[in-house]
């Protein structure tokens, strides 16, 4: 029996690897887009669309939760967890893929975000766990970062759209001040 695996994507070259890894390991995979972090909105739709592209080419489904951007209620929700605003972005995100994992009747739910090298990986993991406790659908965990470079590779020859941030404006603002501070 195919073991049936909700991934929260955050983008399509995140995508692209991890859902190698998993159709490899016996997964059937559907991918769940939902990133009310990602700002601006142009952006937004920039990684959706590269998505819809890595999903087309590889041939799996996506959930799309279009309807539920908003990123003023994120913006103000981590407002104030200036400190620790990772975590309540992951958290929100794998409760909501856990949420729709379970609902679906997934045997497991995990998220690209345990792809990023630049990620919290070790929180993720924790909270992915915690989330799912003992629950019918349960957390799975895999260090997709093995994949990190054939990721890239593979979207620069699909031509997927490549973002250069984490897609929240905190983590784009920090980028820029650390452009800044090496061409001082």
């Amino acid at each position: 029996m195919t073991k049936r695996i909700l991934l929260h994507i955050c983008c399509g070259p995140c995508a692209i690897s991890t859902v190698r890894i998993l159709q490899e390991q016996g997964f059937e995979v559907t991918g769940f887009y939902y990133n009310p972090n990602i700002h601006p909105l142009q952006e937004y739709v920039r990684r959706r669309e590269a998505l819809r592209e890595v999903a087309r080419i590889m041939d799996f489904k996506v959930i799309y939760k279009d309807d539920e951007y908003d990123s003023v209620k994120w913006f103000r929700n981590v407002s104030h967890r200036e400190d620790n605003r990772c975590f309540y972005c992951y958290s929100g995100r794998l409760e909501r893929a856990y949420s729709i994992a379970k609902r679906g009747k997934f045997d497991f739910f995990s998220s690209t975000l345990l792809y990023s090298k630049f990620q919290k990986h070790d929180e993720i993991k924790r909270l992915g766990y915690d989330i799912a406790g003992k629950g019918d659908t349960a957390f799975y965990y895999y260090d997709f970062r093995e994949g990190w470079k054939e990721g890239i590779e593979r979207s620069k020859e699909m031509g997927i759209y490549r973002q250069q941030y984490c897609g929240c404006l905190f983590s784009e603002n920090e980028r820029f001040q650390k452009e800044l501070r090496n061409d001082s």
